[in-house]
């Protein structure tokens, strides 16, 4: 298929949400504009998400998600990577000629490149990572098979004035929470970094107060924090897969999730399983993984 685009072309890749997702949808744009450097790339996103795409060397455009914006940038390929009645439309009003879809999206008639399972992409049966799932919808479409390469995210660094630990104690449900008096033991057994306590707007972290905390109101100031952290611990969450693409040590715990789903992509990271309610993750157990990183804590 991408043999088929002419010099130059333009791509719209539709991803609205989830900073996850976001995140580790980089790596499979990578595979794309390594296989075509001559496509111009753009991504359709939320603007509360749009930092995980700006800046990327690999992307020519971030745009909101507006169905005009589609319009304007007339791709000749958009890839669907969200699903769901919203992106659907959104596909359409970019009228690109080809227009590609996972095969288990609602409305297979608006796609003409339908994109099969990710186990049939790449000759494995068996549980495939979220990134591996968006990278075999490139070689599906063309691209070169390679390995897949770690997320990536590009913002200004920023040096810090002494070395800190990023702890990140939310998630989206109880779940996927571990008790805030363990980070907070976490918190107390770190020697040589300074505890940060990070939340977005609306997060109350006035229970970990003894230490510094931090409310980003905006996902830059996230990324950069996070950017120069010589240690990242929190639960399965966004901002694990942003420290995951900066390369930084971190501790993950699962509750919910899969972790072969989910665990930070191609990281220096130790991920700890519940394997049922959060709290059977004892402090002990974090305190062993932040050593087993070679992290001097």
């Amino acid at each position: 298929m991408l043999e088929k685009l002419p010099s130059g072309a333009k791509v719209l890749i539709i991803r609205l949400r989830s900073l996850g997702d976001c995140v580790l949808t980089t790596p499979a744009i990578h595979i794309l504009k390594q296989h075509r450097p001559d496509l111009r790339l753009a991504v359709m996103v939320e603007d509360r998400f749009a930092a995980i795409f700006r800046g990327n060397p690999d992307i020519n455009a971030v745009l909101s998600p507006h169905p005009a914006a589609a319009l304007v940038w007339n791709p000749k390929l958009t890839i669907n990577f969200h699903g769901g009645s919203r992106s659907m439309w959104l596909t359409l009003a970019s009228t690109a000629r080809y227009r590609a879809g996972f095969g288990h999206f609602r409305n297979q008639n608006i796609y003409n490149l339908r994109i099969p399972r990710a186990q049939e992409i790449l000759n494995e049966e068996r549980t495939v990572h979220t990134a591996e799932h968006m990278a075999s919808a490139m070689f599906w479409l063309g691209a070169q098979r390679m390995e897949i390469p770690r997320a990536r995210i590009h913002v200004p660094v920023v040096r810090a004035d002494r070395p800190y630990a990023v702890i990140h104690p939310l998630a989206s449900t109880e779940s996927k929470s571990w008790p805030a008096q363990r980070f907070l033991e976490v918190a107390r057994s770190l020697h040589h970094l300074e505890p940060v306590f990070v939340g977005g707007p609306g997060d109350d972290l006035s229970q970990f107060s003894e230490f510094r905390t931090q409310i980003n109101h905006s996902l830059k100031d996230t990324l950069i924090l996070i950017q120069s952290a010589s240690l990242f611990i929190g639960n399965d969450s966004g901002p694990a897969h942003i420290a995951a693409a900066f390369n930084i040590p971190l501790v993950v715990l699962f509750g919910e999730s899969d972790p072969v789903i989910w665990a930070p992509w191609r990281a220096h990271a130790q991920t700890l399983v519940a394997k049922g309610v959060m709290d059977r993750i004892a402090t002990a157990d974090v305190l062993t993984a932040i050593e087993a990183l070679g992290v001097a804590a």
